[in-house]
């Protein structure tokens, strides 16, 4: 069957790689893609926001399956307008992906259906939230309503850093639409976990466990990324545990969603805090996490197409009464590499060095995020990630291998991911990696999985 994956990152160079060991699948295609993914797929020049232009190429190419990424087109509909042409897909439909869209609606539908959340108010004038923020104890969370690429939260430990947030955000508009409206929360304390389940909206399937790390420095200092590392499972999430926040959490907010009239198909993301009064959520995302979805995915030891084609066709129940999931008992750390300046403004086009020592490396896999694949032919230089015409490879069919150099095109570079027995040699290994690799600039966490070593038993 023929599959196409929408995204270009990190989370969809892990999805194209799992995918391509399906013994269901003949051809894959990602769009936009980056360079790593243009090893196992073929890269098309469409842009994961251009819906048209991603249906109009599903029709033409026969996609037997479509695999979204990311949640800009989700939240835009792209599951509803290909089931409008019966076209397979994977993912919410536009009012299931309010869950994620929209703070405000996941807030108030958790409220609705008491499901564990931090206390909070919503906002729609600046002036009124700063009024709030006297009358409340800090830390506080301010959260933007709308989509924010993973930066529309701030922590702010003190009232000139709160007021700051809610001018950058509802004044200047930083974020644009996405912060027409607030919502300001209670500062949650306790250890972070994220928990992914597969549901066709009657069934549910949990996958498992992790944590990402969202500050961009060690000891979580600094402003918050579009995650840094994560390692898989996460120590924290016991049997009881995890048993606690399906109950009380994915239940609930699948049900609630039922009873909204809303049916849920697809991957839903629960950002979970373990406080000293239970789990409560942090965030719900309709799509894969990313960097989670690098170190969950590795340690999949079964098809993940015919998991997903289950999903898309309402019978994810046999998958669980057949035999369920099984999973790689060894641990899988993730640590990203960014360019210089991430999260703010960063640097492109930096040469990557090391990728070739680190591909012979035993339990190792480096997830691309943002990256170009140049090729030089005959002292020709080309980007050689994009589709190809019919005659141009025509022209290179026989011709030696090109040389092949990757260069930095994104704030998040590359996911590089370890197996390990444990999570202590996970670490090590992983790390043993990443100090191969080298592009100027280039920064990444050196504590990823740390806190989680005292609890891990493995």
């Amino acid at each position: 069957m023929r599959v196409l994956v929408i995204g270009s990152g990190g989370r969809e160079h892990a999805l194209v790689w799992k995918i391509a060991q399906s013994r269901l699948v003949d051809k894959i295609f990602c769009a936009p893609g980056n360079g790593g993914i243009a090893q196992q797929a073929e890269c098309v020049d469409i842009k994961a926001e251009d819906v048209a232009g991603l249906l109009d190429f599903a029709r033409k190419e026969q996609i037997a399956l479509t695999i979204v990424g990311p949640e800009i087109p989700l939240a835009k509909g792209i599951v509803d307008e290909f089931l409008n042409y019966r076209l397979p897909i994977f993912g919410p439909q536009k009012k299931a992906a309010q869950l994620e869209a929209s703070k405000v609606f996941a807030k108030e539908l958790m409220f609705k259906y008491n499901v564990p959340t931090a206390n909070f108010k919503i906002f729609d004038e600046p002036e009124a939230a700063k009024k709030y923020i006297t009358t409340i104890k800090l830390p506080c969370v301010i959260k933007a309503d709308g989509l924010a690429q993973g930066k529309g939260v701030v922590v702010a430990n003190n009232l000139a850093e709160a007021h700051k947030a809610i001018e950058d955000m509802m004044v200047h508009r930083i974020f644009g639409e996405a912060a027409r409206r607030v919502i300001i929360e209670d500062f949650l304390e306790g250890q972070e976990a994220s928990i992914l389940v597969l549901t066709d909206s009657r069934d549910v399937l949990p996958l498992a466990s992790s944590q990402d790390h969202k500050r961009v420095f060690d000891n979580d200092q600094g402003p918050n990324t579009g995650g840094m590392g994560a390692y898989s499972p996460a120590p924290l999430v016991t049997p009881s545990l995890h048993k606690e926040i399906m109950d009380k959490i994915i239940y609930r907010i699948i049900d609630g969603l039922a009873r909204e009239g809303i049916e849920y198909q697809g991957v839903l993301y629960a950002g979970i805090m373990v406080t000293k009064d239970g789990p409560k959520v942090l965030e719900f995302n309709v799509r894969f996490g990313d960097p989670e979805t690098q170190v969950i995915l590795p340690r999949l030891s079964c098809d993940l197409l015919e998991i997903m084609l289950a999903v898309v066709d309402k019978k994810l129940n046999k998958i669980n009464l057949a035999r369920g999931i099984r999973w790689d008992r060894r641990a899988c750390v993730c640590v990203v590499c960014a360019s210089k300046g991430y999260p703010g403004e960063y640097e492109k086009g930096k040469e990557i060095f090391g990728l070739d020592e680190v591909a012979n490396l035993k339990d190792v896999v480096v997830f691309h995020a943002g990256t170009k694949r140049l090729c030089f032919q005959e002292g020709r230089q080309a980007n050689c990630e994009s589709r190809r015409t019919k005659n141009e490879e025509r022209q290179t069919t026989n011709k030696e291998p090109s040389a092949v150099t990757y260069i930095t095109s994104g704030g998040r570079v590359l996911g590089v991911t370890g197996l390990g027995a444990n999570l202590k040699e996970a670490i090590d290994i992983t790390y043993d990696a990443v100090n191969k690799i080298s592009f100027s600039g280039m920064h990444y966490r050196r504590d990823i999985g740390a806190k989680a070593l005292a609890l891990d038993t493995g």
